[in-house]
């Protein structure tokens, strides 16, 4: 569906946070010792929510570390963040992660457990630059990066059954269902139908042999795959709809016979009722 310019914005700044965090979790991949690294974890403490980037346990302290992927030129002025080209006002990152430490603070004491906490922005996008930073903030600049991560690398850690469980407590305490998330308004009738190429989201698909074969970048990609891709994505849209041969043979809307979709289902799913009111779980 085409975008709102509103709603395009908001996409674009989730995806940049979302790459962010991804070369974040690329970097901790090389460090020694012994911790435990938990990654975009939602906690709920007194009907609050909140969230953190990244939390890695060490031996030592818990670093509570909110990843941000600015990129371009930014001055904070009286505790507000701006854009130096666009001037426009942004979230200060460090009042968020000062309301994100106190409550995972609350959590702590809730458990009965006693950590240090010691928490950091990182801005992890290397065309990021700060202007007017006070040296007194919690705030990992891009040319610090390499500096922190080697230091936390130099620190000693040897991890024990209680870290562990706190760990695991953390896990099991994960919201996977964000109740503020706010996705556009969408209906059936609204939406394109058919596959598209995984790789480039052209919709120029033909079907060679047992691929389709993208005409745009060349992709291939077994027919199988791609309509199992395209009943996971109607699954997503439309839960309180039913999975079956006609409507993802309408979702797909590709040059397949029902009976091609109808025994891709049935080798994937469990069908429940008889002939026209045949559906998959």
């Amino acid at each position: 569906m085409e975008l709102t310019e509103k709603a395009k914005f908001h996409y674009s700044i989730l995806e940049k946070g979302f790459a962010g965090e991804m070369k974040f979790d690329q970097l901790i991949k090389n460090l020694q010792e012994e911790r435990y690294v938990l990654s975009d974890l939602l906690l709920e403490i007194n009907n609050s929510y909140f969230q953190i980037d990244s939390v890695i346990i060490t031996q030592a302290s818990i670093y509570l570390l909110d990843i941000k992927n600015f990129q371009g030129d930014y001055y904070l002025e009286s505790d507000k963040l701006y854009s130096v080209t666009s001037k426009r006002e942004y979230k200060n990152p460090v009042i968020q992660l000062k309301r994100s430490s106190t409550l995972f603070r609350q959590l702590l004491q809730f458990l009965k457990l006693n950590y240090l906490i010691e928490s950091s922005v990182i801005f992890i996008n290397p065309e990021f630059t700060l202007y007017q930073a006070p040296m007194d903030q919690p705030l990992i600049l891009p040319t610090q990066v390499d500096r922190f991560l080697k230091d936390l690398n130099r620190t000693p850690s040897k991890l024990n059954d209680g870290h562990k469980h706190l760990a695991q407590k953390l896990l099991s305490l994960h919201q996977p269902k964000n109740p503020f998330t706010t996705l556009p308004k969408y209906d059936y009738n609204q939406l394109q139908k058919g596959i598209y190429c995984k790789t480039c989201f052209s919709f120029f698909l033909s079907v060679k042999h047992q691929d389709y074969v993208c005409e745009k970048c060349g992709e291939l990609e077994k027919i199988n795959l791609g309509v199992l891709r395209n009943v996971q994505e109607y699954k997503l849209l439309f839960p309180e709809q039913k999975i079956t041969t006609q409507a993802i043979y309408d979702w797909c809307k590709v040059d397949l016979s029902k009976k091609t979709i109808s025994r891709i289902l049935i080798k994937n799913y469990s069908s429940c009722g008889k002939t026209k009111d045949t559906y998959y779980l």
